[in-house]
């Protein structure tokens, strides 16, 4: 690609065979508008039983509010000796439910018939059991038997009382259940200091399971291939060459791609970040060991996987001969051989034999505006990809972020949006890539 000799800030010219009918959209300075929260508008209900665990179901609640729910909460009579039901009503605003007959008309029928969801938690031995068996004598127990939505469970009891084979067999029951699912529990402390299986997952894990039952499943069947973090490459046995990578971004499209129905295999560097449910993760540590787990994932043929998503920041360079010793410290200047990387992407680009997998690279740059599209389109261009998610280095560590999404023929800049976020803007251009490819009304 080459610029305009007479007007050199212009954006390079595509080269030949590359569509020229791209306009690429004004990006104006602007404040960045409120975010739209990941469950605004969705109706909730949350239920808490009986469990010294109870005292988490207040953060799962902030957490729920904080992202837009609407909540109301249904507490056991044995729940209030643990939290007070006017903890729950301060936070939500809204009276708590605890009694099928504290007030005119069913409602355990109101509250299934609204709700998008059913949360349950903790759910204790004597809950499971109930709902195992479709009692329905307390609140709790009869909304689910009216229920027809998502309901998320979140075991929580004594090791012993869970390894019961009479718990196991309500679990086995509640499992397969298509509406249920089941999050939990984890191996930990309990209450009485014993450690063992029947500690209550975390919030943000019982968060996330919900947010993949309210998730669109546009990706029902495919396989996923993520790439996420930095790459580290030795200097000596102590040292090593990275970059600020949180690898975030590549964990929330691993995360959001599961939760829309793919199989997902996430290729990270080192991160100190949770695996996310269901996602099958593989530690790599240089750039060469990624590429030669991201080769296996795909395939020798690249059919392995419906689409890749390169959003690991690999390391441009490696020190040709790393030090087999400590390298020690002297006043003299230290000089280092470095020798090219692969680039991972380009090679897949370069192999691709026709449309499948789609490829998808992420461009960080300290440049803006049409400077930064202009480099995206070229990073498109050179490695043969889909589409280049284009970013500013203000990007790094930030909560929250803007992008391009740059395609050969489109551009579309997304506004602030938290990782998840800018997961989904990202999963939803796939989805509709994948379609398009396989109605053959895609195009080079």
């Amino acid at each position: 690609m080459n610029s305009d000799p007479k007007n050199p800030g212009s954006l390079p010219r595509p080269a030949a065979g590359v569509p020229v009918d791209f306009e690429p959209p004004s990006v104006p300075k602007q404040a960045a508008p409120p975010r739209q929260r990941q469950l605004a508008g969705k109706r909730l209900v949350l239920c808490v039983t009986g469990s010294i665990a109870a005292y988490k179901a207040i953060v799962l609640l902030r957490l729920l509010l904080k992202e837009g729910a609407q909540v109301k909460v249904v507490i056991t009579q044995t729940a209030e000796r643990f939290v007070q039901a006017s903890t729950f009503a301060a936070l939500t605003g809204e009276e708590v439910e605890s009694d099928m007959f504290g007030r005119a008309g069913e409602p355990h029928v109101d509250l299934a018939r609204d709700a998008d969801a059913i949360l349950i938690v903790p759910a204790t031995a004597d809950t499971l059991a109930r709902l195992a068996h479709g009692h329905a004598g307390d609140l709790t127990s009869a909304l689910v038997l009216a229920s027809r939505c998502p309901v998320i469970i979140a075991p929580a009891m004594h090791p012993a009382m869970w390894e019961h084979p009479r718990t196991q067999h309500n679990v086995v029951i509640l499992a397969s259940q298509p509406n249920v699912v089941m999050v939990g529990p984890v191996s930990g402390e309990v209450a009485s200091g014993e450690i063992g299986m029947g500690r209550m997952a975390e919030p943000e894990e019982i968060f996330e399971a919900l947010t993949g039952c309210l998730a669109p499943d546009d990706l029902r069947g495919r396989h996923i291939v993520v790439s996420a973090g930095p790459t580290r490459e030795a200097i000596d046995p102590v040292r090593y060459l990275s970059n600020r990578s949180s690898g975030k971004m590549g964990f929330a499209l691993a995360q959001r791609a599961q939760q829309r129905g793919a199989r997902v295999t996430l290729v990270t560097g080192p991160v100190e970040l949770r695996t996310p449910r269901n996602v099958q993760r593989i530690n790599v540590m240089t750039a060469l060991e990624m590429q030669e787990a991201l080769m296996e994932a795909l395939g020798a043929d690249l059919s392995g996987a419906d689409a890749l998503i390169m959003a690991a920041a690999v390391a441009d360079y490696r020190v040709a001969e790393p030090n087999q010793q400590k390298l020690k410290r002297s006043d003299a200047a230290l000089n280092l051989e470095l020798t090219p990387n692969p680039d991972i992407l380009a090679t897949f680009g370069r192999r691709r034999a026709g449309k499948f997998p789609v490829l998808v690279g992420f461009g960080l740059e300290t440049e803006h505006g049409s400077n930064l599209i202009g480099l995206a389109r070229q990073k498109l261009i050179n490695k043969r990809v889909d589409l280049i998610v284009a970013s500013s280095s203000e990007a790094l560590d930030a909560g929250e972020s803007g992008a391009l999404l740059v395609g050969v023929r489109d551009c579309a800049a997304v506004g602030h949006l938290v990782k998840a976020e800018l997961a989904d803007k990202i999963l939803t251009w796939i989805a509709a890539k994948l379609r398009e490819v396989e109605s053959g009304e895609a195009t080079e």
